[in-house]
């Protein structure tokens, strides 16, 4: 399966903004990423509905087409944890630019934007910029099927030595 390895993707779960609150007066929240069979998740901060996780997961991408699946849920210590909401997102985009040819591009210069709309989960507008010799994505989701909430996510990829005879399409 390592033949069909495209890159990794960093994804920094930065924070939780205005999370909905499942227990008393807080929830004690975490994040799970899906991709495919891949599954990941964050440490649950206690009592936080505006939590800082700066907690980078990683994903190994064979197929940037298949959307990612962010789930938020309330630890809860004797029942089932509670949902606070999903979202997805798209990586084509972020794929895409990483086999472009980079060569000479300034630090920090955005190569290409995500503005949101009905078919993205983007709260705002997202750049793919160039930063420091990597391609580099932030964005800010708004969840979908709660009351309320948002999570920033910064996205880098990342390429992976290639097996022999095959060559990054420039």
């Amino acid at each position: 399966m390592v033949d069909r390895l495209l890159g990794l993707l960093k994804v920094r779960v930065v924070r939780g903004v205005n999370l909905a609150v499942r227990d008393s007066r807080s929830s004690d929240p975490y994040v799970v990423l899906r991709m495919g069979n891949q599954k990941l998740k964050t440490r649950a901060i206690k009592n936080s509905v505006n939590q800082e996780w700066d907690e980078e997961l990683t994903l190994s991408i064979e197929d940037p087409t298949i959307p990612i699946k962010l789930e938020v849920y309330d630890k809860d210590t004797f029942t089932a944890d509670d949902p606070m909401g999903d979202a997805e997102f798209e990586i084509l985009s972020l794929f895409e630019v990483s086999r472009t040819d980079l060569a000479g591009i300034p630090d920090g210069q955005v190569i290409r934007k995500q503005v949101p709309s009905r078919q993205n989960c983007l709260a705002g507008e997202s750049n793919i910029k160039w930063v420091n010799g990597k391609v580099v994505q932030e964005l800010c989701l708004k969840l979908r099927n709660v009351e309320s909430g948002e999570i920033e996510l910064k996205l880098i990829w990342v390429d992976v030595p290639r097996a022999k005879g095959s060559s990054k399409t420039t």
